[in-house]
């Protein structure tokens, strides 16, 4: 049966108006005790109180109520590797070492069509199931890899980003390209996939390590060429990465500078992790617009290091995102993503505040990908993605909650430190429940 031109979701609404400046900041955030989100045609029509907008509802409107749920924007994650769901939770490496003793051996599985489109039947459940509804994307070296990953979420109604990595060098032959058929094949992509409903191409280099000097050149060609389109890499991850690019660029004054030569720097450029930029990149990543997208599963589980949120949100201040890196990082969860970067940031000697973290993993990260208005809040015109959140799932979490004397501010931070999986009750995209907790 098709789904309903009109769907209601009725349940405790959440959005962020604004970027938050700390705990407490009640002016950055809406709420409503008893709300309503009303989706037509996969679009957000109508949110208010729920009352009165229950009595102006077309006949037949189907209406899932949630009389404890939290109802927010679905969560985006703007770093993630779809060929590497099945080396999550692998021992014993950092990165590099990582790369070609797990990441390496398991993308080359992608070249098959059929496991691509089987993986990624799993890869978007799991997302669902995590109440991820938006996600940027690196495929594989093989444009088919990319293709089953738009196919499925397109068939989902999900809107999702992502590109066939580009990479010449330093990786076993069955899994490399070469600077022309990279941007050929990248080309073909553009031409198949973005803008086709929901669906966006990004340009993606996976890192200086594996592209020659032609082939970032071919990269910056793509994005002058196709300037509406994100550009998706990683830098400065791993001090043995970092000394490598060195090596590689001898000529470029650091890491960073390697992609502001081939112009791949802007504000439509996402860099992954990010963690021991000097202070002369941080300022550059400032001036370009570039985003730092913050990653600590993976930070941690390889032993990259600690991003310092307080010093990217010093002046000149670098735009910041947070994603789950799967699978390096260690969880498709956003909540426990943002556990650990709580943690991360109590090392640091910082308190990152739940409504600080609950806006980077929707609006803030949806202001990231570009797409600020159309995910990652509840207001009329933006896609009708929504995740439904249960603070007592567990029993640690409801045993914790009974402290908790209707504080929203205490409730987000019990879902963001013992949250996970069995916190999401239900998923929507476009309107569209994709996910229901059995």
């Amino acid at each position: 049966m098709a789904d309903p031109a009109w769907r209601a979701v009725r349940g405790r609404v959440l959005t962020f108006l604004a970027p938050p400046l700390g705990a407490g900041d009640g002016a950055s955030y809406r709420y409503l005790a008893d709300g309503l989100v009303l989706a037509r045609d996969g679009r957000i029509a109508a949110v208010g109180e729920a009352s009165p907008l229950l009595a102006t509802l077309p006949a037949d409107t189907p209406v899932d109520h949630y009389p404890d749920g939290l109802v927010l924007p679905g969560f985006i994650d703007p770093h993630i590797h779809f060929p590497q769901t099945q080396v999550i939770a692998s021992y014993g490496a950092q990165l590099l070492e990582w790369l070609e003793r797990y990441t390496f051996v398991e993308e080359q599985r992608f070249a098959d069509a059929a496991h691509a489109a089987e993986q990624a039947v799993f890869f978007f459940d799991e997302l669902a199931r995590n109440g991820t509804t938006t996600a940027l994307a690196f495929c594989s070296v093989h444009p088919v890899s990319a293709d089953a990953f738009f196919t499925e979420a397109e068939r989902r109604g999900m809107g999702m980003l992502g590109g066939k990595v580009m990479m010449d060098r330093n990786a076993p032959p069955a899994l490399t390209d070469t600077a022309q058929s990279g941007y050929d094949e990248t080309k073909a992509l553009i031409e198949r996939w973005h803008g086709r409903g929901r669906q966006r191409v990004a340009i993606t280099p996976r890192f200086a390590v594996t592209s020659t000097p032609e082939q970032l050149a071919a990269a910056g060609a793509l994005k002058r060429e196709h300037p509406d389109l994100l550009v998706q890499t990683h830098l400065s991850e791993n001090h043995a990465e970092i000394e490598t690019v060195r090596r590689l660029f001898p000529e470029a004054t650091g890491y960073l500078d390697v992609y502001d030569r081939f112009g791949l720097t802007g504000e439509r450029s996402l860099f992954g992790h990010c963690i021991h930029l000097t202070e002369a990149e941080r300022r550059r990543m400032a001036e370009t617009g570039s985003v730092a997208v913050f990653c600590p599963t993976s930070n941690l589980f390889i032993g990259s290091g600690l991003f310092e949120m307080g010093q990217a949100r010093e002046a000149p201040a670098m735009r910041v995102a947070v994603a789950t890196d799967v699978g390096g990082g260690t969880s498709f969860s956003m909540l426990r993503t943002l556990a650990e970067g709580y943690k991360v940031q109590q090392l640091l000697g910082r308190n990152w505040s739940a409504l600080e973290a609950f806006h980077l993993a929707t609006a803030g990260n949806a202001a990231a990908l570009g797409l600020a208005g159309e995910i990652g809040t509840l207001e009329p015109g933006a896609f009708a993605d929504l995740v439904v959140l249960d603070a007592r799932a567990t029993p640690v979490m409801a045993n914790r909650m009974a402290r908790i004397d209707g504080d929203l501010e205490e409730e987000l931070f019990v879902l963001m430190t013992l949250g996970d999986d069995r916190a999401v009750r239900a998923t929507y995209a476009a309107g569209r429940l994709i996910h229901a907790a059995s």
